[in-house]
């Protein structure tokens, strides 16, 4: 099928609210802190005041002794096996035994009656702590003597990364020019409105059920198996109502998570955890704070010969996603560029800092940030245009990058056009008022990872006798229309209604497996088998309904609710007439399955040699600022953004997605810093950690985004990734435009009034001697 035929779609293309709208505007939606069960009781975790010490002894009797407190336990309450997302990364415990590594780090846990009454028990339970040596820079962490956090981690590294594509040396050893270049990034947190909420019933059967807001399920599901020694058969995790994810402590299991079971189990009651802010905001799963080295060798014209980053990441005191938020660093360098020569050096470093792992476009943003910021500084060095030097290296349809991706489509090169056009950025550069400046910035990102282990998704339909169907897959909405999406792709195939199709939420004991919702894969994986499905339950229907009519099973075509003889359209019937023939009479079950992404194609995770993704969006962005000279506050002026996402299956979900991904950047580059000193945070509130708010942004009229629509033969009705990439170049746009207005290169995060009034001084200072 081709992108010409896409007008003749009777659901897909079409403005669509999101479904679950109504009920969330309504206030009935059910998040995890709605629900509550007869005889439920409240849990709330200890945390350790020091950043590193070991635990001596804890004695929780005056606790338990508490009017109201039901249970207490410690870590010595579980069987003391380790979980993570891989063998080597299995690092962390339910709660700690024998030794803390950051502060906030979980202690103990207390289920009470009510929440004042558990909050009143933690300050009961005595811990005794021998303080020990702690390290919070990934630098003084790797000295030969430093507090070593981990046993099998010498020189406290975390994961190590090494992977070389062409001939560097002989690449620099040939080119004109070579420029060399340090940017660093900051801790940042997710900010989504909802905290971490669950609740837990351990049955009488030695079961256990977790109800919890979770973006993957089914690596929560596993992750518990581990932690409890328990066989995942005896688990069930159903997924409530997400408040907003971005990954964080939503991807994978949380102590808390632990605990409301092991308190269920306890107690004989459910129990009930929810975060304070304070408590989302310490505990990690933050953004990597980074020093990123490029090293980068171009001809005379500009183009690109040879790339070298050395990567340094502040990991935190456990691995959570780490290992692979590193791996993406360095097989996602080079996007959307050519870069036939490029070698990554990495390390991720343990620190007693709360730990970190995956944040919205993951480790692409930071990598993208210190590659388009050195592309403009090359630019100006060499004397060429911004715009032309990414036109220059721009990757085409049809590459195959040095490190093994194949690209599909890819139309960069129209994105760098329709932004120049948009925000006029021609009539602009280098002719604003000063202290006012205009910059440009772009990225990448995949179209969900080829992982190791489990990869695929999988999603079942089935009919329903009045002619609706039941949806069910592994992966969650989050708040980016998973539902909606994965409903439309239904009902276009099956030429019924969106409304038809009711998406029922993740259930690990009814629901097919799927690694979850994460790495911009839900649209290609999890839509590619929600239509294969749909199209098994086409043949079913069609062969019941060719048989029924007397005609070939072939010539049947599926329309509003119809299925129709294309050969002669007098000829139809209804679909629910045909569903309930072929229940009622037949006896048929009318349901199918579908799945995609267990490919044969392997990815080499030691050398990240291989085509990582199925698809590719590279994405292009212009900022315009205006900055104060009197004291640095920077003003968003306007922000343009286009995108090959390939054919926008929902069109007002797309707009909301790319929005929302450059705010989040916006706000990473300006606003957000989680301040810690000494391994405490000094901003845990909302009020202190400061995110953007609508007066903060540019006004509508200059907040302009558009979709450059190709056909991505691998994606559903040719779609990809729309949620993540829309940010990658957001951030070196703004440290551009500040370049622009200012004269002020900054090179590291966040850009505050501060640093900005102090790049502006210093620039003062040098033409003032100058003209001495």
């Amino acid at each position: 099928m081709s992108a010409e035929i896409r007008h003749e779609f009777q659901v897909i293309g079409k403005p669509t609210p999101k479904k679950d709208a109504p009920l969330k505007a309504a206030g009935r939606a059910e998040f995890a802190d709605d629900i509550n069960m007869a005889g439920m009781l409240h849990g709330k975790l200890l945390r350790s005041p020091h950043p590193h010490a070991r635990i001596l002894s804890i004695d929780a009797s005056r606790a338990a002794a508490l009017p109201g407190v039901r249970a207490v336990i410690t870590g010595k309450d579980f069987p003391g096996v380790r979980y993570g997302n891989l063998p080597r990364t299995r690092d962390y415990l339910p709660l700690a035994i024998d030794t803390v590594r950051y502060i906030g780090e979980e202690v103990a846990a207390v289920a009470a009656i009510d929440e004042d009454t558990a909050e009143e028990a933690l300050d009961l339970v005595q811990v005794e702590y021998e303080v020990l040596p702690a390290v919070f820079d990934p630098e003084e962490a790797m000295k030969p003597g430093a507090p070593q956090l981990h046993a099998p981690a010498p020189g406290n590294i975390s994961a190590h990364t090494e992977s070389e594509f062409g001939n560097v040396e002989a690449a620099f050893a040939e080119a004109a020019y070579i420029r060399e270049d340090m940017f660093e990034t900051h801790a940042v947190k997710q900010g989504m409105l909802e905290p971490h909420a669950c609740v837990g019933v351990w049955d009488s059967f030695g079961k256990a059920t977790l109800w919890s807001c979770k973006m993957s399920p089914y690596t929560v599901w596993r992750q518990l198996a581990m932690g409890l020694d328990m066989k995942p058969g005896d688990i069930r995790v159903v997924q409530t109502y997400v408040g907003g994810g971005f990954s964080g402590g939503k991807q994978e299991a949380m102590p808390m998570d632990f605990c409301a079971l092991m308190l269920s189990k306890k107690t004989g009651r459910p129990v009930k955890f929810v975060h304070t802010m304070e408590e989302v905001l310490t505990i990690g799963h933050l953004r990597h704070p980074m020093k990123i080295w490029l090293r980068t060798g171009t001809t005379k014209d500009g183009r690109i010969v040879a790339q070298h980053c050395k990567l340094l990441a502040n990991g935190g005191a456990y691995s959570s996603i780490g290992g692979f938020s590193i791996f993406l660093a360095g097989a996602m360098l080079n996007l959307p560029y050519r870069v036939p020569n490029m070698r990554f050096e990495s390390n991720r470093v343990y620190t007693n800092n709360g730990f970190c792992g995956a944040l919205r476009g993951h480790t692409v943003v930071q990598m993208c940030f210190a590659r388009d910021s050195q592309l403009e500084l090359i630019a100006a060095d060499l004397g060429i245009d911004p715009l032309e030097i990414r036109h220059r290296n721009a990757i085409q349809e049809g590459d195959v990058t040095a490190n093994g991706f194949r690209i599909g489509t890819f139309a960069f090169d129209e994105c760098i056009k329709r932004v120049a056009e948009m925000s006029g950025w021609h009539e602009k550069r280098g002719k604003l008022p000063k202290y006012r400046g205009i910059g440009f910035g772009c990225g990448a990102h995949l179209s969900g990872a080829r992982l190791m282990g489990h990869s695929a998704s999988a999603a079942e339909i089935r009919m329903l006798e009045d002619g609706t169907v039941h949806l069910t897959t592994g992966s969650t909405d989050v708040g980016q229309g998973v539902e909606t999406v994965m409903s439309m792709i239904a009902a276009e195939v099956l030429g019924i209604e969106v409304d038809d199709v009711t998406y029922l939420k993740v259930d690990s004991a009814a629901t097919p497996l799927d690694p979850g919702t994460f790495g911009s894969r839900v649209t290609l994986f999890t839509g590619n088998a929600v239509k294969q499905a749909a199209e098994e339950v086409c043949r079913q229907l069609a062969e019941i309904a060719g048989e029924r009519m007397g005609v070939d099973p072939q010539d049947l075509i599926f329309r509003r609710r119809e299925i129709v003889n294309h050969k002669d359209e007098k000829q139809r019937v209804s679909l629910k007439e045909i569903v309930r023939w072929g229940m009622f009479q037949q006896g048929k079950v009318i349901s199918g399955r579908g799945t995609y992404g267990a490919s044969e194609e392997k990815i080499d995770f030691r050398t990240g040699q291989g085509n990582l993704s199925p698809a590719y969006n590279p994405t292009a962005c212009a900022v315009e600022v205006e900055v104060d000279p009197e004291t640095g506050r920077l003003t968003m002026v306007g922000l343009w953004g286009a995108d090959d996402s390939g054919t926008p299956l929902n069109p007002l979900a797309v707009k909301g997605q790319v929005i929302g991904a450059a705010v989040m950047s916006i706000g990473h580059a300006l606003w957000e810093n989680l301040i810690r000193i000494d391994g405490k945070v000094m901003n845990p509130s909302l009020r202190d950690y400061k995110m953007p708010q609508a007066t903060d942004l540019p006004k509508l009229a200059n907040f302009e985004h558009s979709n450059v629509i190709t056909w991505e033969p691998e994606g559903p009705f040719g779609a990809k990734e729309a949620g993540q990439g829309a940010g990658t170049g957001v951030v070196a746009a703004i440290a551009n435009a500040i370049h622009d207005a200012t004269g002020v290169r900054l090179t590291r995060l966040p850009f505050t009034p501060e640093s900005i009034l102090a790049g502006i001084e210093e620039l003062k200072e040098k033409e003032a001697v100058t003209e001495s």
